[in-house]
């Protein structure tokens, strides 16, 4: 993923450095698909793309707009198209983000005239503004590769994938002391290993729905918890005592 944006800062820099010589820049298409489960930090790597595209000129704001299918989406035919028009206008000269774009089309057994009415309003959209709007479309891996394919104008505008992996044990307790130290907190050396443990167990028997760095905020949260009702038994509390994290605090798993 970070060699990705790197490739993608690269690009920008050079097509900046053609305008600079009044040279034409390259008509590259830069509206991505993010692929992948929960919390892999697809949302905010689209919030970055956001400041990059406005750093190098290439949109006029650094707004990331978010939506999904409610956002799109209304109860009849018709105005679906005005719904979905009202959101790409105050989308633009920024990028827009649709999480969960996959569930804008139906499978081949029930197509979804509402979320086609979406797509086909956006693909307009996307071509009328050609200049003015950065379109980020991204889900599930699987349902992502067919929301593609149930379309013609989806798989030619959207040509660049980034694939998010879910975090490894590791990288989920990295995440925790992150955590930890931006909330001032400090775990014991106890508590880290049984953090480890509890992130090899959770990486172990995960699945799709598997919340990866959500994962981690729910356990910080839990921990944070824990520690407060544990401090509250004690008659004085010390600087100490409200910085460290013990084992006894993390979740019981």
């Amino acid at each position: 993923m970070k060699a990705e944006v790197e490739s993608f800062i690269k690009v920008l820099k050079i097509q900046k450095e053609r305008e600079k010589q009044g040279l034409k820049r390259a008509s590259n298409t830069l509206h991505y698909v993010f692929t992948g489960n929960p919390g892999t930090g697809k949302t905010t790597v689209a919030r970055i793309f956001a400041k990059i595209l406005y750093g190098y000129g290439i949109l006029q704001s650094d707004k990331l707009t978010e939506s999904d299918r409610s956002g799109l989406v209304a109860g009849h035919l018709g105005q679906t198209a005005i719904k979905t028009d009202e959101v790409v206008q105050n989308a633009l000269d920024g990028v827009l983000f649709i999480d969960e774009a996959y569930s804008l089309s139906g499978d081949e057994h029930d197509r979804d005239s509402f979320g086609n009415e979406a797509i086909g309003t956006l693909l307009k959209r996307m071509e009328d503004h050609r200049s003015r709007l950065v379109v980020i479309v991204a889900g599930y891996t699987a349902p992502m590769a067919k929301f593609l394919q149930s379309n013609p104008g989806l798989s030619s505008r959207f040509t660049r994938f980034l694939e998010f992996e879910d975090y490894s044990a590791a990288e989920l307790t990295e995440i925790f002391q992150k955590r930890c130290e931006g909330g001032e907190y400090v775990l014991t050396e106890s508590a880290l290993e049984k953090l480890r443990t509890i992130f090899e167990e959770a990486v172990a028997q995960k699945d799709e729905r598997f919340g990866n760095g959500r994962h981690v905020r729910n356990v910080f949260e839990k921990t944070t918890i824990r520690q407060s009702l544990r401090l509250c038994e004690l008659e004085t509390i010390t600087r100490e005592q409200l910085l460290t994290l013990q084992e006894r605090d993390l979740p019981v798993t």
